[in-house]
């Protein structure tokens, strides 16, 4: 039976771990946004043995190029981008503590074998609405990279962020799950 819950951020592995592919859950706290540019010039100061310019242990990413804030909002569109750009970065990145990604589309089986050893979990947010997604986003600032443009990584903080489980640290893949079951 699927779940509905509220968590608040940051996720760790024993939170992850409770969590199973297709449960409806709504986050609350801090979280960073980055895409593909961002990963790249992270997995750089990796390579190179440098200090990162954001925290990973227990930290969410989720995967959105924002639209430009209208006067009066703290940001604009804010739907998800596709997670697979960002698979090559994904596994390392767990292994560094990440603990959760949200973005749209199917993972890698390398990314999806990471989640399950690193406790993690990878929620899918619905594409088409980032106007109401923004609604969710309370506060949004550029940590770095700002030179990126929309792609600048971005600490956000969010209210009742609304997601879905797609897949879970015990190797559950709502992906291949609901494909399977739509055949039958």
């Amino acid at each position: 039976m699927k779940k509905e819950r509220e968590i608040t951020l940051p996720i760790t592995s024993e939170v992850a771990d409770q969590l199973t592919i297709g449960d409806y859950v709504y986050l609350t706290g801090e979280m960073y946004v980055a895409r593909d540019a961002a990963h790249k010039r992270l997995m750089e100061l990796i390579e190179q043995h440098k200090e990162l310019p954001i925290r990973l242990q227990n930290a969410t990413i989720y995967y959105m190029g924002p639209s430009p804030a209208k006067p009066g909002n703290v940001i604009g569109s804010a739907g998800p981008t596709t997670a697979s750009r960002m698979d090559q970065y994904t596994p390392t990145l767990l292994e560094l503590g990440m603990k959760a990604m949200i973005g749209k589309g199917k993972r890698t089986k390398e990314v999806l074998e990471a989640i399950r050893e690193n406790h993690a979990v990878y929620f899918a947010a619905i594409g088409g609405a980032g106007a109401l997604l923004s609604r969710c986003i309370k506060k949004s600032e550029i940590v770095c990279y700002e030179d990126l443009g929309a792609e600048a990584i971005l600490r956000i903080y969010v209210e009742k962020f609304p997601v879905i489980v797609v897949a879970d640290s015990k190797g559950g893949n709502l992906y291949e799950t609901a494909a399977s079951e739509y055949v039958r």
